[in-house]
């Protein structure tokens, strides 16, 4: 049996994880760890390119042991390592600042009932490669859209500075974002009254996924016990998740999965 939960975490990724152990995936793993009874220890790298081969598959140096053993956040279905259980489901979501003239925005549709004035005027953050820059370019917004990097090569950036820092100083207008970072950057935005609408997916659209962790495979009984511990402190996890702003959309559908 292992003694030590070895997880593979982003050093600078809030509200996911750093190395303050702020993140809730910090909170999360920690609550895994003291459940089973083992120490924990962690092993930093930027999640992006290279993550999995630097981590979950790096082996240490002169040595047949893995530098870490588990992923904590992945979307279901992610195919470079062993899925557990869904612990979580979440959705993309916008964010804009109160205010501003987008007050009682619920939808993407809505922003084809603004003035085409307004319209005009819009700054739209939306990540390449996001399933909502699809339904930009089909509404003929493509003019509007400033797009972000979702990997970049600079460690010191995170995906959260679109709302923390182009949103709530101005440089865009509204954030088209992975629902937990909107939500988690609206709620520590004091000086800046930020509000983050969950999206719902539709017909030919999907916004909302399953986060899953990872191991690697062929490690089958070490999945187990970590299935098995995720089972077990679902409420806790929740309340991890409810604490962050991360907007829930009930229990994992492939919960009971085995």
């Amino acid at each position: 049996m292992l003694a030590v939960l070895r997880v593979c975490q982003d050093p600078n990724n809030l509200p996911f994880s750093n190395r303050g152990l702020q993140g809730f995936e910090n909170k999360i793993a920690a609550l895994l760890a003291a459940d089973l009874g083992w120490k924990i220890e962690y092993t930093w790298y930027p999640q992006r390119m290279g993550f999995i081969r630097n981590t979950l598959r790096a082996k240490n140096p002169g040595s047949d042991t893995y530098k870490c053993d588990l992923v904590t956040g992945v979307a279901a279905g992610f195919d470079m390592g062993a899925n557990t259980r869904p612990y979580y489901r979440s959705t993309y979501a916008m964010a804009y600042v109160k205010g501003k003239g987008l007050d009682g925005m619920h939808t993407l549709e809505d922003l084809l009932t603004l003035s085409p004035e307004k319209r005009a005027t819009l700054r739209l953050g939306v990540f390449g490669g996001s399933p909502v820059t699809d339904w930009l370019l089909q509404h003929g917004l493509i003019d509007k859209m400033v797009s972000y990097q979702a990997q970049s090569g600079d460690a010191d950036r995170y995906p959260g500075e679109m709302v923390e820092k182009d949103l709530a100083h101005g440089a865009i207008d509204i954030a088209f974002i992975w629902g937990p970072i909107a939500g988690y950057f609206a709620r520590q935005s004091t000086a800046v009254p930020i509000v983050a609408v969950p999206l719902k997916s539709q017909p030919g659209l999907q916004l909302d996924f399953e986060i899953a962790m990872a191991v690697r495979f062929g490690e089958a009984e070490y999945k187990k016990r970590i299935d098995d511990a995720i089972e077990r402190n679902r409420p806790q996890i929740n309340a991890i998740l409810a604490q962050y702003g991360v907007p829930l959309l009930g229990q994992p559908e492939r919960a009971a999965a085995r």
